[in-house]
């Protein structure tokens, strides 16, 4: 409490982060019609205080067991009396400050609705805190850390015992509500995991307990690799590089024999086996398991996924994607989403889940609080989800509540900022106070803790990210992310430097005791969740045996029947289909990609596959060569004018008698959104032949092509560049078996010519 410029928010807030409990600002409590009074510079009378008193009492009062900090002016000894009516156990924390120090602090501020003129009518109003009022009067005066000292101080002397699940206690002892509860969902542990939390909490060093914060990313195999992760910074878990799945399993085995405290190892299993080792089962995208009517699709790519990465040692699935594609122009998770809707988001889900979940492994949803709105990639630029707290209730809210309660275990935090949302918790941030995700206490403690009611773990995206990156040093990111309410760290940048800041933070304050302490639990009891503790290190990892089921005959059924599924039809507008090897025998054949990526695999690759199937099916088939191809093959003088000239020719008809597009433009991480590029300007692979031949355009990955190649009348999304996919693709051109996928309207991309 105190008049305006004492630092109520301010101080407030890093009380309530001491606590551990939720802050709420009462000026966003006032009626409109007050804050409009306030921001002409009228007073406001005591008619229009006592409802807004009465609204600050009742959120005190039902604050529950934890409690909370709220900052109001309460200036008068009746308004503090309005307030104890509803909230009698209420402390006051009065931040008093000279009537000089104020002034100097009311005139440096902005975008605030009460101007410095009414300082002097708050002091002629201010009441001191009566001999007989629970409160505490704080110097403004001081440091900032020195006030919140002394305020956390004379808050626990003052406060008086309280009745708490049968025993006295007082503020400031009792557990902070949003303090892990291991015996509750989604841990659920019993009396003897618990006891191995707690042992091995207390046997911790100070190295170790930081240590335990971070996720590694395992970027060398090697033993002497490893043993200085382990040794030198005593990770909680771990990410690998995939690599062939037998080099991958016992590179974890050699992990969990070099480390006192069982790790926690993470795949991405987001397509089924496919990414977490060189030889998984691709069963599906998130998209492909949410086009088709058959729930159950979700359900066995999380299954395969959870055998198939459990045969590897690992036992932390980074998945299922819970975001909401809304935005066509978004392709980060164009593929990744379930769909563009909560209801088949949460569907598919949680069907991935119950699939994955037959395996010994735990789950981490992603990337709260949502992506799918901002066409940007948080790999590169912060993102933003901008719903207001209404619609992100009905929308995201909705599916993490929903997934919460199904029982997911951890929720991966993305880099993306939510302005409205961060406003509602924190009325009157301005723009350079919003922040992404991984650093917002508000969204983080406010809403997921507190609003959701999440028990579980939270971790960050990975760090490297310049969605966070670009937010503040490094130095102080690192530990401001645990700060916020994260409880793991995703990859080092450099391990001594983002060690030491970790340390550095903890030691400095930034992280505190209750902090680090709740997120170890959280770490410790998730290991206990899945019996980690009660195995040997040599148990830890499957026999080299268990990996015959990676790859089985038996997955790649299961995947061959989801892409005979899932291959759809988007449009055919022309009634171009079928074409079989008899109406249509010579098909010139163009692949478009986008270009190289990282990973450095040859971006056509998958074209020898569709040469092939089509061959098999008896189709004759010309290969079309851009001029990089053709130079790279021997031929000289060849540029993007000499190909199109001789491509695009009269007697085209008389060549060929369908074309066939197939693209596979996959790009990721390396810009902001990703669309077709062209091999040169006005190229010949660009689709002007629609008008020579019949012509089908077929993606193997984006569904938002037809932006692009509206021109085609025949498109097809067959979702992946598997041999399975395109083999069922094939099949469907020829009639040979019906459509059966669905599709969302995204593929139109919001344009009345991608329907032609």
């Amino acid at each position: 409490m105190g008049v305006s410029g004492c630092g109520k928010t301010t101080i407030g807030d890093l009380v309530a982060r001491k606590l551990g409990v939720p802050f709420l600002d009462g000026d966003s409590l006032h009626p409109v019609e007050n804050v409009a009074k306030m921001a002409a510079g009228t007073p406001l009378t005591d008619e229009d205080r006592w409802p807004w008193l009465a609204t600050v009492g009742s959120r005190l009062a039902n604050a529950g067991d934890g409690g909370m900090v709220l900052a109001c002016s309460a200036l008068r000894r009746s308004y503090r009396d309005a307030i104890r009516a509803q909230a009698p156990d209420t402390i006051f924390l009065h931040l008093h400050g000279s009537k000089e120090v104020l002034r100097a602090r009311t005139e440096g501020r902005s975008g605030h609705f009460m101007p410095p003129a009414l300082l002097e009518s708050q002091l002629a109003t201010l009441e001191p805190l009566g001999a007989d009022e629970a409160g505490v009067v704080v110097d403004i005066a001081s440091p900032v850390q020195q006030v919140v000292g002394e305020a956390l101080a004379g808050i626990a002397a003052v406060a008086r015992p309280i009745e708490r699940m049968g025993t006295q206690g007082a503020i400031g002892t009792r557990p902070r509500q949003f303090d892990v509860d291991l015996q509750a969902a989604p841990f659920n542990l019993d009396g003897d995991a618990l006891a191995w939390v707690e042992s091995t909490l207390a046997g911790m060093s100070l190295e170790e307990k930081i240590g335990q914060l971070f996720i590694n990313h395992n970027n060398d195999y090697s033993p002497e690799y490893l043993d200085g992760v382990l040794e030198n910074f005593h990770v909680g878990g771990m990410r690998y590089r995939p690599g062939p799945s037998d080099a991958v399993q016992e590179h974890i085995r050699y992990a969990q024999s070099k480390t006192r405290i069982p790790l926690l190892v993470a795949s991405n299993p987001e397509m089924g086996g496919a990414g977490s080792c060189d030889d998984g089962t691709f069963v599906s995208t998130h998209l492909q398991a949410g086009s088709h009517p058959d729930k159950a699709i979700a359900r066995q790519m999380g299954q395969v996924a959870g055998v198939e990465t459990a045969a590897l040692g690992c036992n932390w699935a980074f998945a299922p994607i819970v975001d909401i594609h809304y935005n066509w122009r978004n392709t980060v998770i164009s593929t990744r989403a379930f769909g563009n809707t909560p209801e088949i988001v949460v569907e598919r889900a949680k069907e991935y889940f119950d699939g994955i979940s037959e395996s010994p492994t735990v789950c981490a949803m992603k990337h709260f609080p949502g992506d799918g709105v901002d066409e940007r990639d948080q790999h590169v630029v912060t993102s933003y989800n901008t719903f207001g707290y209404e619609e992100w209730n009905r929308t995201y809210g909705h599916v993490y509540r929903e997934m919460i309660g199904h029982g997911v275990q951890s929720i991966m935090v993305g880099h993306i900022g939510a302005p409205e949302l961060s406003r509602h918790f924190r009325p009157g941030l301005a723009d350079n106070g919003i922040l992404p995700a991984t650093l917002a206490p508000e969204l983080l403690q406010d809403l997921l803790r507190g609003e959701l009611g999440f028990n579980g773990l939270v971790l960050t995206d990975a760090s490297l990210m310049v969605g966070l990156t670009q937010a503040m040093k490094r130095k102080d990111l690192v530990p401001a992310t645990i700060a916020a309410g994260c409880d793991m760290f995703l990859f080092f940048r450099n391990p001594a430097e983002d060690f030491q800041y970790m340390l550095d933070g903890y030691k400095s304050g930034v992280i505190s005791e209750q902090r680090l302490h709740d997120a170890l639990r959280r770490i410790l009891g998730l290991k206990a969740s899945l019996g980690l503790h009660r195995k040997a290190p040599s148990d830890l990892v499957p026999p080299a045996e268990a990996l015959a089921v990676i790859g089985s005959e038996a997955h790649r059924a299961i995947a061959a029947d989801i892409a005979d599924k899932t291959v759809t039809l988007v449009k055919d507008t022309a009634g171009n289909l079928p074409i079989t090897p008899q109406t249509h025998p010579r098909i010139r054949l163009y692949g478009i990609s986008g270009g190289a990526d990282f990973t450095r695999a040859d971006p056509l690759a998958y074209l020898d596959t569709v040469k092939e199937e089509l061959e098999a099916a008896g189709f004759e088939v010309h290969v079309f060569k851009t001029a990089e191809q053709r130079e790279a093959a021997g031929e000289t003088g060849m540029n993007f004018m000499r190909v199109l000239s001789e491509e695009a020719t009269g007697d085209y008809a008389q060549k060929y008698d369908a074309a066939f597009v197939f693209a596979s433009v996959l790009g990721f991480a390396q810009e902001a959104a990703i669309r077709i590029k062209w091999s040169a300007p006005m190229a010949a692979e660009i689709p002007w032949y629609v008008t020579e031949v019949p012509t089908v355009f077929v993606s193997l990955n984006q569904p938002n092509h037809l932006i692009d190649v509206p021109m085609v009348k025949t498109a097809i999304h067959a979702h992946a560049g598997s041999r399975e996919a395109i083999r069922a693709t094939i099949n469907k051109i020829q009639g040979k078996s019906a459509f059966q996928g669905t599709f969302n309207e995204n593929v139109f991309c919001g344009s009345f010519d991608t329907r032609l």
